[in-house]
């Protein structure tokens, strides 16, 4: 057995790691979001200032370099780009431990954002060169599962750390795990054939002026960039912010509030996103337009359950209440990570994930979270505590606004499909 003609098992495993990864990417990535609450009590910050820490500090290097270091993935080893990049944002995110003010740890997460600007994209290429076609969007979906695990674990475990010990301690602990775990991926995941499943044609190196002159001829690539970018601003702006609206709406312990969104964030997530890409690969491999209309109709559920979530004052009602439309929040993963692999040709994947990543995490991560952070100071005067249950609940009108974008990419996704 080789990478060009790998065992089920061998596949299975690659999955595993490659899933681990993305898991210590979001535990680093969200922490954060948790530890809001001591980080804002010690360091003396304004909501505003965390939603920047927790947003756009991570954001400005993330999207920035993502696009240079996927053209190396098209190009190079991409085992050992992402082994560099898990070293790197592990290492950052236990200095982030160190930070004594709002500018050293806004420095330090730049830093982390550095590091995993490399772990996305040559994933993303490396699937599509371990699973074929049809089996895409289910391949995705499961390795989208480090988002709700890496999310719950972060919110699990910086909770009870921050609790019992400290929330320095929160940063050094997984950073330093991560470091661990960089050299086990290196030595046990190996570098597969470039676009064994594609055409010899699709395969060939091209320039950046050429991977942006064909992407320009497919107009889904950029109404699905925007749209994904729409529902991520809610998205990592409902990551960073519910734990601490759990404890000032609902006078949770950091612990208590850890616990029970933890839940709602592994649960939820994990259902959202396997149903999101079987039904896609199921009814996609009949019509393409599938593989943007499931997560639009998911979207459009998410609305209305998001207003019973946010004025609800029975826990219960709020936990059933979120679980669901957090399930449809995240069901769009698997279909449409898919689709950007399949319109992009085999040669310029890694760098066309990029820019894709680049868009939505520019948007989702780097104005999703100040934004909500900015509302709920705004309308601290007038609601105090309940601040921001009203600007999570102004919200979710970013996922009306990603649901009409797919069904607008819904009209042309089947012309830019590379069969």
């Amino acid at each position: 057995m080789t990478a060009n003609s790998p065992t089920a098992a061998y596949r299975a495993y690659v999955m595993a790691m490659l899933v681990l990864v993305y898991t210590f990417n979001f535990i680093d990535r969200q922490i954060i979001g948790i530890l809001a609450v001591p980080i804002k009590a010690d360091l003396g910050l304004t909501d505003t200032q965390l939603g920047l820490m927790g947003g756009l500090a991570f954001a400005l290097f993330y999207t920035a370099l993502g696009i240079p270091i996927a053209m190396l993935a098209d190009r190079f080893n991409r085992t050992w780009i992402m082994t560099g990049a898990l070293t790197v944002w592990s290492a950052m995110t236990a200095v982030c431990g160190l930070a004594n003010n709002f500018w050293q740890l806004f420095l330090a997460r730049l830093g982390v954002g550095v590091g995993e600007a490399g772990g996305v994209a040559p994933a993303y290429s490396l699937i599509s060169d371990y699973f074929p076609s049809r089996q895409r969007a289910r391949a995705l979906s499961v390795y989208s599962f480090g988002i709700p695990i890496g999310s719950a674990l972060g919110i699990y475990f910086g909770g009870y750390i921050a609790t019992e010990i400290d929330w320095r301690y929160a940063f050094f602990v997984v950073g330093i795990a991560g470091i661990v775990i960089a050299p086990l991926f290196k030595l046990t995941v190996a570098e597969p054939e470039r676009g064994r499943y594609d055409s010899a044609q699709t395969v060939q190196k091209a320039a950046f002026s050429k991977i942006l002159a064909t992407l320009a001829t497919k107009k889904s690539f950029w109404i699905i960039s925007l749209g994904a970018a729409s529902s991520s601003m809610m998205g990592y702006g409902l990551f960073f912010w519910l734990p601490s609206f759990f404890n000032r709406s609902f006078g949770m312990t950091l612990v208590e509030a850890s616990m029970f969104y933890g839940t709602i964030v592994l649960v939820g997530g994990l259902i959202g996103i396997w149903l999101g890409g079987m039904l896609a690969d199921r009814l996609g491999a009949a019509k393409r337009s599938w593989y943007v209309l499931v997560p639009a109709i998911a979207f459009v559920g998410t609305v209305p359950l998001y207003v019973l979530a946010m004025l609800s004052t029975n826990l219960v009602i709020t936990f059933f209440a979120m679980l669901v439309p957090t399930a449809l929040g995240l069901a769009w993963l698997g279909p449409v990570l898919s689709a950007i692999q399949h319109v992009a040709p085999a040669s310029m994947r890694a760098t066309a994930s990029a820019i894709f990543l680049f868009i939505n995490n520019l948007i989702g991560i780097g104005a999703g979270t100040v934004a909500l952070g900015v509302i709920s100071d705004s309308l601290e005067a007038r609601f105090g505590n309940e601040s921001l249950r009203y600007a999570v609940l102004s919200g979710s009108l970013f996922y009306v606004a990603a649901a009409a974008l797919f069904f607008w990419s819904a009209r042309f996704i089947a012309r830019d499909w590379e069969d």
